[in-house]
């Protein structure tokens, strides 16, 4: 019993840098989005299709990866997702050289098909490797590091994606477009060297991971049994509406502070701001999980999802820099939803851990859905800010969730439980 808790304590850490890896890549997509509708000429709409053939994968993927989880372990499953990942980076390259958009949208597949595992497997082993009553305060801490590669992954795409090439203005020429599929292939070679020297290191470390992971049942994978539960329902469903909320403000971000009715800038300096909306997600968890040892993790949940849903109202009704200025500080409130929704739900699913965080992780296709709902009320209403309402529903809806799991029992204890830490 002695050595269980440093044990623990060192394979969090482990699996705490995943969080860093993960979050750095999907953010790239925020920039990779402007940067192939100028290559590829793109209307909105076939932009989106980034974010649409990366979180598809969620959808497509996480059932298989709950029972592959569930086969092979938590460690092995990590080293797997790595791998798919590397996969995943290096198709770009014969996207750009081929000049085929729908080989772009294949890679991503691809890449988010490898962090889908990785979140199946990471998640529910950074919640449990510790006591129980800190499991929310783990997983926000863990989530923290993962903003913190959303921060520093956007602003090195940035200068990487979008300037030279296309984006130093002029007619494009041939030499440009070659100039800008190159950076393309720079960003994703360098992102799968970093993805293959973690993989090495978590190899060399894989059997301390399994020692400190709890034991997997057999099976524990399944969906039939997410499925009969309502609360792993109810989770999924406010997972949708959070990853769909956060992936719509986020993939719009560069081309609503590019507006000239909003900042009028570059579009390297709105893909450099975009770091800040997601700084403000990092700086929100260190805090939160600090406030999730003294606050109730539903009554949280229920103070940051209203607040986000009120500044989304204000942004669809005004312009200029306040408008920018608040956008981006959605950022802070989004902080806490996922890793809160997704505890909140685990100690509520009547479901194996696996199975839930399988579902949860399948939810997380909002990010695919909910974008295109955004950008289609953007296309009607010839306007991003009123786009934004999109995401303030969604927000209400997580507010009401946030409610409910405040009122409702822990599975496992006696009794009803208001709230918990």
């Amino acid at each position: 019993m002695a050595t269980t808790a440093p044990r623990q304590g060192l394979a969090f850490v482990y699996v705490t840098t995943l969080f860093f890896i993960w979050g750095a890549v999907t953010s790239v997509n925020d920039i990779l989005l402007p940067a192939v509708k100028e290559i590829f000429t793109l209307t909105d709409t076939q932009g989106f299709l980034t974010q649409f053939a990366f979180f598809m994968a969620y959808f497509v993927v996480s059932l298989p990866a709950a029972a592959i989880v569930s086969r092979l372990g938590s460690a092995r499953s990590i080293i797997l997702a790595l791998a798919v990942m590397v996969l995943g980076c290096l198709l770009m390259p014969v996207a750009t050289y081929a000049r085929t958009y729908t080989i772009v949208l294949v890679a991503l597949f691809v890449i988010a098909s490898g962090i889908t595992l990785l979140q199946v497997a990471a998640n529910p082993l950074s919640a449990v490797l510790g006591p129980p009553e800190k499991s929310h305060f783990r997983l926000v801490f863990s989530q923290a590091f993962n903003s913190l590669g959303t921060v520093i992954g956007p602003y090195l795409a940035a200068h990487t994606l979008l300037q030279g090439g296309l984006f130093e203005g002029g007619a494009p020429t041939e030499a440009k477009i070659v100039e800008s599929l190159g950076r393309i292939d720079t960003a994703y070679y360098f992102i799968a060297a970093v993805i293959v020297l973690l993989a090495i290191f978590l190899f060399s470390v894989r059997d301390r991971i399994t020692a400190a992971a709890p034991a997997i049942e057999s099976g524990a994978g399944g969906i039939g049994a997410a499925l009969a539960s309502k609360w792993a329902l109810l989770g999924a469903a406010a997972i949708f509406l959070y990853v769909g909320a956060e992936v719509s403000i986020g993939s719009t971000m560069v081309n609503f502070l590019e507006q000239p009715n909003i900042l009028g800038i570059a579009a390297e300096q709105a893909g450099k701001l975009v770091s800040l909306y997601w700084l403000g997600a990092m700086i929100g968890r260190f805090l939160g999980s600090g406030l999730l040892t003294r606050i109730p993790a539903g009554r949280l949940l229920t103070f940051v999802a209203s607040v986000a849903a009120l500044l989304c109202l204000i942004v669809s009704q005004i312009h200029g820099h306040h408008a920018a200025a608040i956008a981006i500080s959605i950022g802070l409130f989004n902080s806490i939803m996922f890793p809160v929704i997704f505890t909140l739900t685990l100690e509520r699913s009547t479901a194996p851990a696996p199975a839930t965080s399988g579902l949860l992780c399948m939810a997380i296709v909002g990010g695919a859905l909910m974008p295109l709902v955004f950008a289609k009320v953007a296309d009607m209403t010839a306007s991003r800010s009123t786009a934004f309402l999109v995401p303030m529903a969604c927000y209400v809806l997580i507010t009401l969730f946030a409610l409910a799991a405040g009122r409702a029992r822990i599975v496992g204890e006696a009794g009803p439980k208001v709230g918990s830490h």
